[in-house]
């Protein structure tokens, strides 16, 4: 349905400047709410605008000073009952005002109501209203929307619409802060341990038995760092060579798959990861060797491009979650899946983010990951409450890359939606492996260690959901297959 805005408390975006906030408060500030305060309040799913509509008083409204200054009786038994008013300044309403904003660029964009000059007054505005380096949690979410929007329309067009140009350089990014931003969001939330340890907890189980065990891996290098994969691995290897029952340690082999976009620097990063595992392997007595697979020009993977060593349990890994830079190709990524299958493996570990099957074309998913990403940056904050310059690292290095390839793919996406754990069902071939007790309860004790807004849920046998609050946001789903020829 159209939004009517004559409802709403009227204001001048241009009339404030924004300013980095800290989650703590004072006499002085009790207005700063979070985005926490404000998302859960939000109609998303009644939140439609149309191109059509005038968005003038978004953009510039001149507040009446005599307004605030109404006559009241207060001899009438009603005046009691009546709430104070809203200000139009306070942080809800400029949130609010920017998810108007946001929503009405995406509906120009929209396949059926391509506008693109009106997308590009809107965009250029907000431009001009937020900063992803200060302000509220909601300003610096729209500044990442607002840029991956423009990168939309910049693609779109080829070139830009009237004289709109914009350089997308999310990726450009000194390595020490991309080491800093994955300790911070290792500290500040579940995210990145969640997806691992409940991937190698499984796999630790099905392995039990085995002498060697090769993991094939879809992304180790993390976007072109190896941070968070080599902690993954080298936590895995620990277990391994601890075996409750005595036995020596299985031969561990690791291939990664490197990509031919990056050229010699994807390959180069790729070895670098293996020495550094193999190293570590040897510092523990782990036998252990490391290969890599390089995957087609269009970035599809061919199973007899991967060696492989009689008698050996084959494992699947395919990490589609933070800190990923950015989304992979979803025919890379059904190649890889369907590919595996031919491969016999016993086990398939998956980690994404939950996607929900939305209606409403663009609009209704732009919103919904709008609304998915609120929640990210509420829980963030919740991490870290007095680290606002933290916050802004890790936004800005790896939200802001994942915003845009968000976007990117539900922009491109023909009504389509959902988890690649929802596709697996339709393959033939995949049957799902019961989650066990012990991984259920790893999950709910790192949980213990962050925030109480976190929760986990069993939502099928074979998938543990990390969420915040009342939104599922991560999954970790088990999977084996059928013997094929």
């Amino acid at each position: 349905m159209a939004m009517v805005f004559n409802h709403l408390p009227d204001l001048d975006l241009s009339h404030y400047s924004t300013t980095t906030t800290e989650s703590t408060t004072t006499g002085d500030d009790d207005h700063y709410r979070n985005l926490g305060d404000w998302s859960p309040v939000v109609d998303w799913d009644a939140l439609s605008v149309h191109p059509q509509e005038n968005f003038h008083g978004l953009f510039e409204f001149e507040p009446n000073e005599d307004d605030s200054d109404h006559h009241m009786n207060l001899d009438s038994p009603t005046t009691l009952m009546v709430e104070p008013p809203v200000s139009p300044f306070s942080d809800d309403v400029k949130g609010l005002r920017l998810v108007h904003l946001l929503m009405a660029a995406a509906e120009a964009m929209a396949t059926d109501n391509k506008s693109y000059d009106l997308a590009a007054v809107i965009l250029v505005r907000l431009k001009d209203l937020v900063s992803p380096n200060e302000g509220t949690n909601m300003e610096r979410l729209a500044a990442h929307f607002t840029d991956a929007l423009l990168s939309l329309l910049e693609t779109s067009t080829r070139g830009g619409v009237g004289g709109l140009h914009y350089k997308q350089n999310h990726h450009l990014h000194h390595p020490t802060d991309v080491l800093a931003a994955f300790q911070l969001l290792q500290d500040m939330s579940p995210y990145v341990k969640f997806g691992h340890f409940t991937a190698n907890q499984a796999i630790i189980e099905a392995v039990v038995h085995e002498r060697r065990v090769h993991i094939i891996d879809y992304d180790i290098m993390e976007g072109g760092f190896h941070y968070s994969t080599g902690i993954q691995w080298a936590s895995l290897m620990q277990a391994l060579i601890s075996r409750k029952d005595g036995a020596p340690p299985p031969y561990l082999r690791i291939t990664a798959l490197s990509r031919p976009g990056s050229g010699r620097k994807s390959i180069s990063t790729v070895q670098e990861t293996g020495r550094l595992l193999t190293s570590f392997a040897a510092s523990i007595n782990l036998p252990f060797s490391f290969h890599q697979c390089k995957l087609d020009s269009n970035e599809t993977f061919k199973p007899s491009s991967v060696k492989l060593v009689r008698g050996e349990a084959i494992i699947i890994n395919c990490m589609l979650h933070l800190p990923h830079f950015t989304h992979r190709p979803p025919t890379s990524i059904s190649s890889f899946l369907a590919g595996a299958r031919t491969l016999n493996p016993k086990l398939v570990t998956i980690v994404e983010e939950e996607e929900r099957k939305v209606e409403g074309g663009f609009v209704g998913r732009f919103m919904d990951t709008l609304h998915h990403y609120s929640a990210v940056y509420d829980s963030l904050e919740a991490g870290f409450p007095m680290q606002g310059r933290a916050r802004t690292l890790v936004e800005r290095v790896f939200m802001g890359p994942r915003i845009v390839g968000s976007l990117a793919r539900v922009y491109r996406a023909e009504g389509e939606s959902g988890s690649w754990g929802d596709w697996l069902t339709t393959e033939p071939g995949f049957q799902p492996v019961n989650i066990s007790f012990a991984n259920h309860c790893q999950a709910k004790l790192l949980l213990g260690l962050f925030n109480d807004g976190y929760r986990v849920e069993e939502s099928a046998s074979n998938k543990l959901v990390l969420g915040w609050k009342s939104r599922q946001l991560l999954s970790a789903s088990i999977w084996t297959c059928l013997e094929t020829n």
